[in-house]
């Protein structure tokens, strides 16, 4: 009997973090286009939209391939689902991205497999290996940051008629910039809404910039070589050094009086 292989069961915690922040992204874009918004807000709603469609095709690909038979992914695992809710929409119409809450199914299987004895294996995965997920954490702050201040500062600059920042390129450019605390000034919020914005990128990238300076500097300096680290059994106690020259004194006190002994018996 062939053995079943479960797709979703063999990614990392990493990964299932990565996916389930991801579906919650894209549902929060679905909402997003939703309201009423400038057209430049739109478009770049919809191209990062299909970006994360490609990030979920991809991922559809890989647990399909991975699973055994493709049966338990595609139809117990409503796999389908999956591949519905990745169907790029390329702006055709601004419904297309309610195909999204089909990643409803993908964020109840990720939330199911960290209930129980999962949550606390993830916890003690986390533990362990925290200086993995402060990177990973701190990169998919980073991002999530970009994306939402890009999208807040577009469509509240594209409405004011002396706004230097009008498209998504020129949006995506002054976050990058400013949450790397570089600031080249060609790029700039007018309006008190965008200025706010902007305040909320700044903090964020200085909180950003400090924890990958300390994730470098950590992974530069590491731990010293194990030949410099003497073990505690090697050390002798203080105790000990100190009744070092009164153990001699005794032992030489001792010797005197073995070679007085010796001298009284052979003269008997």
């Amino acid at each position: 009997m062939a053995q079943t292989i479960n797709p979703s069961e063999k990614h990392s915690t990493s990964y299932n973090i990565f996916i389930m922040v991801l579906t919650i992204l894209s549902l929060a874009i679905m909402v997003w286009m939703l309201l009423p918004i400038t057209p430049e807000t739109r478009k770049l709603l919809n191209v990062y939209d299909n970006l994360v469609c490609i990030i979920f095709l991809i991922d559809f690909f890989l647990n399909i391939r991975s699973s055994s038979p493709k049966s338990q992914y595609f139809i117990k695992e409503r796999g389908w689902l999956d591949l519905l809710g990745s169907i790029p929409s390329f702006g055709i119409t601004q419904y297309g991205g309610l195909l999204r809450l089909a990643r409803l199914s993908r964020l109840a299987r990720i939330s199911r497999l960290m209930r129980g004895k999962n949550k606390e294996a993830m916890i003690k995965d986390v533990i362990i290996n925290r200086s993995k997920y402060t990177l990973f954490i701190t990169v998919l702050m980073t991002l999530l940051v970009l994306t939402v201040a890009s999208v807040l500062v577009l469509q509240f600059e594209s409405k004011s008629p002396d706004a230097n920042i009008k498209s998504g390129g020129d949006s995506l450019w002054y976050s990058i910039v400013t949450i790397t605390t570089v600031g080249y000034g060609d790029r700039y919020p007018v309006t008190p809404a965008g200025r706010t914005t902007a305040v909320f990128i700044m903090f964020m990238g200085v909180g950003i910039i400090g924890a990958l300076a300390s994730i470098l500097s950590s992974l530069l300096v590491g731990s010293p070589p194990a030949s410099e680290e003497q073990p505690p059994s090697q050390a002798a106690p203080p105790w000990v050094e100190m009744d070092i020259p009164a153990i001699k004194t005794q032992l030489a006190e001792m010797q005197q009086l073995l070679e007085k002994l010796t001298a009284m018996n052979e003269e008997q």
